[in-house]
């Protein structure tokens, strides 16, 4: 990064963090992705003398995040990181699928400087909005010295891309690291660093399917009592390329699911084993006859296989 860079570029994609609702005391009533990011960054004094530059990207409610959102946020990063005047990136996103907008961006960028992915858990108009706090840690941790790669910044808690998850529905603090906990803390503005920022080969922006190109087909099933393999032998006849499996516990699988699931793998579809537990992962033993996703959550592992397949 160069030495004078100083300007944090804020890209907007919607999410509850831009999100209005007719009454202040309503929290869960209210529609994303109404305000543009611009107002966002109005709406913090403390920002006001900073050096930003905002750009709106996409306006939507994250649940419905889609491939040709990725690709455009991850071509206006890899070109504003390539600006020797620009320090960081912060995002503004919806907290349903921050993590696998996050884990897609680490995987294909990996940047030497920082992009900082933030959200909130209320709307814009709420009585005490979480946004405009995390709007501003996310800034300071975007010009932190020495930090880089990609991180989410909620509650005053650093996540790596890697671990990041939402683990609640509701609460101010929804997201977790898991087991290998936060990467640093915001205190008052200055950050507090517990372990190093992430590191990794990027694959790159090239391999992107362009407008209207298609993205590996991977979904994502889950074992349970009484799973049968009837769903993934659909998915075969479909076309699906990549199949993840929700297992129980250590990544094991319903000996039904697991037939089909072999009887896929046979055919040349990919499958990871992911977990459905809320922390831990997926412990790989020698006799496994299904590849492990390791601390992968389900929806990155199926981030991770489209990425393989491509």
């Amino acid at each position: 990064m160069q030495r004078n860079a100083s300007t944090i570029v804020v890209l907007g994609t919607g999410g509850t963090i831009a999100g209005t609702s007719a009454q202040a005391a309503d929290n869960i009533g209210y529609t994303a992705a109404q305000i543009g990011v611009a107002q966002l960054v109005v709406a913090v004094p403390a920002l006001a003398a900073a050096p930003l530059e905002c750009e709106q990207v996409a306006q939507l409610d994250s649940k419905d995040m889609s491939f040709a959102v990725w690709r455009a946020l991850a071509l206006r990063v890899a070109h504003h990181l390539a600006r020797s005047e620009v320090a960081g990136i912060v995002i503004t996103h919806g907290t349903d699928t921050l993590e696998e907008t996050a884990y897609f961006l680490q995987r294909v960028l990996a940047p030497l400087k920082p992009v900082v992915l933030t959200a909130a858990m209320r709307p814009a108009t709420a009585l005490q909005a979480d946004g405009p706090q995390n709007l501003l840690d996310a800034v300071c941790v975007a010009r932190a010295p020495g930090a880089q790669g990609v991180v989410a910044v909620l509650a005053g808690a650093v996540h790596s891309a890697h671990d990041v998850r939402k683990a609640h529905t509701y609460r101010l603090d929804a997201f977790s690291s898991g087991d290998a906990g936060p990467l640093a803390v915001v205190e008052e503005g200055r950050l507090r660093i517990f372990r190093p920022w992430p590191q990794a080969q990027a694959l790159g922006v090239q391999p992107l399917p362009g407008a209207g190109g298609d993205w590996p087909w991977v979904e994502i099933v889950s074992s349970h009592a009484g799973a049968t393999g009837a769903l993934v032998r659909a998915l075969c006849a479909a076309g699906v390329r990549g199949v993840v499996v929700s297992a129980t516990g250590n990544g094991t699988v319903h000996e039904e699911l697991e037939a089909a699931l072999l009887e896929a793998q046979a055919q040349g579809v990919k499958v990871l084993r992911s977990t459905r537990c809320g922390s831990g992962r997926v412990m790989a033993k020698p006799a496994d006859v299904l590849p492990s996703a390791e601390e992968l959550t389900p929806p990155k592992a199926r981030v991770e296989l489209m990425l393989q397949l491509l």
